[in-house]
């Protein structure tokens, strides 16, 4: 029978490996981020070759913000963010608030075809964008959409995978809930909007950071229904700046860094109800 005394070292041997696994892994997963933002702040290319793959390429000398600087001189980042900010911002939103009522819906209201209905949009999720890019493009510019940020936005608010999420968090919420609103008087919108909602906190966390994720790297639609800078998010400008000469290292990192800030704040915000939802709904 062990002794309290190995118990205890038992536990800190447990712990010493756990932590130590954790911080090897962290370590991993953060290298390219860390390579990215200390490479966006040395100002010297060739120092910048010199140092490639070794360990002094972690450690500008001297840090200076120049790169970000030449990005802005080089091309308009301000635009094309904001372009990217709006576009994303406004079909995060809307995409909330679509898919969260077709899915309060679907999970509340019993009706002929439901069980179809929810069978169609599962299989709507295994099909990929690529197939349908071609016949969404014919009729975008049959309306007249091309070249516009109501292209980029419209056709992305909808999304099975979503619906689907949301889905499966309704159909689990007591049945008392929504029987002692209507005994008040309330009315099923409001139902959705003071009760359900509230309540979704985490799934809502979940599906913005996912959401915000696939269009703020979306770049194949952008690429074919904009012509030029004005209405072009920042995934296309990305390619347009690395196919620019001179090919400065620098300046490539300083612009990737400051396209992925608004991802990692993102993150940072909401990751309190991600982790819970993920804990909830057993998304991965």
């Amino acid at each position: 029978m062990p002794t309290e005394r190995s118990r205890k070292k038992l536990i800190l041997i447990d712990k010493s490996i756990s932590y130590t696994l954790m911080i090897l892994l962290a370590a991993f997963f953060l290298f390219p981020l860390i390579y990215m933002i200390s490479t966006s702040l040395n100002p010297d290319e060739l120092d910048i070759l010199k140092r490639m793959g070794s360990i002094k390429a972690f450690i500008p000398s001297p840090a200076s913000l120049k790169n970000y600087s030449d990005v802005f001189a080089r091309m308009p980042f301000l635009r094309f963010i904001f372009n990217s900010l709006l576009i994303v911002s406004s079909t995060v939103i809307a995409g909330l608030f679509v898919n969260s009522m077709m899915a309060f819906g679907l999970a509340r209201f019993t009706f002929k075809g439901r069980k179809l209905l929810v069978s169609v949009i599962v299989a709507l999720m295994i099909i990929p964008f690529e197939t349908i890019a071609v016949p969404l493009l014919l009729m975008t510019n049959r309306f007249g959409w091309l070249d516009s940020y109501h292209v980029q936005i419209i056709p992305f608010i909808a999304n099975p995978f979503y619906i689907f999420l949301f889905y499966q968090f309704f159909i689990g919420f007591p049945k008392a809930l929504e029987e002692a609103a209507l005994i008040d008087g309330a009315s099923w919108f409001k139902i959705y909007w003071k009760i359900a909602m509230p309540l979704s906190k985490p799934i809502l966390a979940s599906v913005a950071i996912l959401h915000f994720l696939m269009q703020w790297g979306f770049f194949l639609w952008p690429l074919m229904v904009t012509r030029g800078p004005e209405y072009r998010p920042l995934p296309v400008a990305m390619q347009v700046f690395f196919g620019q000469y001179p090919r400065d290292w620098g300046d490539i990192m300083a612009f990737a860094t400051m396209m992925t800030a608004p991802i990692l704040i993102l993150f940072v915000v909401l990751q309190g109800q991600y982790v819970k939802s993920v804990s909830q709904t057993g998304i991965k």
